[in-house]
């Protein structure tokens, strides 16, 4: 989890908490989870802002894929975009 400029009102100590929580879930407890929250973040976005959500998922997976395969380079060598690229920060 990162913070910004737009998430610092966050509680990011209790959201680090479910996070933890959650992992511990089996994978198909977690997929199950992430599935049922989806009608409830696409309800309150409009078209355009869902698919930048569901466009900062793809990324976030694949930047974790590529950091994983190239431990240690640092994401400055890295192809995939991370969230602070693209926020420009």
């Amino acid at each position: 989890m990162t913070t910004s400029k737009e998430t610092d009102w966050m509680n990011h100590p209790v959201l680090r908490k479910l996070v933890h929580e959650i992992n511990a879930l089996t994978l198909a407890e977690r997929v199950t989870l992430v599935k049922g929250l989806i009608p409830g973040i696409a309800e309150e976005l409009s078209d355009r802002e869902y698919e930048g959500f569901v466009e900062s998922v793809r990324l976030k997976g694949e930047r974790f894929h590529e950091a994983q395969a190239h431990p240690g380079e640092g994401r400055a060598a890295r192809m995939t975009p991370g969230e602070r690229d693209l926020e420009k920060r």
